[in-house]
């Protein structure tokens, strides 16, 4: 289905140039003097890479059509991470290099959303908030209560944040996967 540069929105997924493409960051610029043009930021969602470029107004592109399916994270086999459909019980396997920003967030019995073009993944969804326990952190020093004092802490993934002074070991916290930053107690 083609659609027109003017209608594309953040997170949609296209073809551009033959390649399947997610539109990370997009921006319609109408300058004082000459044409309006559309400047995109696009990750290529088969190797990854990023990629900024500017486009006429009048294109069309195509929009992909892609398949969610929502599964469970069961386990990591040390190079690939597996994934059940709690409906069929299927799993599927992906590799560790496909997850570079998004295994630091995965933990057991997790419901993500997997995305699918043409029968092959190309990607996962994680839950925009997820809690997780603090295995190890510091104790806050007395005295150091400036603004917004902060320290570091590990979470049961591995992964380390900065949390506020307050926060102790076996807390649970919720975490955004966005930005991979602390948003609240759980």
């Amino acid at each position: 289905m083609n659609i027109n540069i003017n209608d594309i929105k953040n997170g949609m997924t296209i073809i551009m140039d033959g390649k399947l493409c997610q539109i990370v960051e997009f921006q319609h610029v109408k300058p004082g003097k000459g044409a309006a043009f559309v400047k995109m930021k696009l990750r290529n969602l088969k190797t990854g890479s990023i990629v900024e470029d500017t486009y006429n107004t009048n294109i069309k592109v195509e929009k992909a059509h892609i398949d969610k399916k929502p599964m469970q994270y069961l386990y990591n086999t040390g190079d690939s991470y597996v994934f059940m459909d709690t409906n069929t019980y299927e799993q599927v396997e992906i590799p560790e290099s496909r997850l570079e920003e998004e295994k630091k967030f995965l933990k057991e019995n997790l419901e993500i959303t997997i995305n699918f073009y043409e029968g092959e993944i190309i990607g996962i969804e994680l839950p925009e908030k997820i809690e997780f326990e603090i295995v190890e952190t510091t104790d806050a020093t007395k005295g150091n209560t400036t603004n917004n004092a902060q320290k570091d802490a590990t979470i049961e993934t591995g992964y380390t944040l900065k949390v506020p002074m307050f926060i102790s070991q076996g807390e649970h916290i919720i975490i955004s996967t966005k930005d991979g930053k602390y948003s609240s107690r759980a």
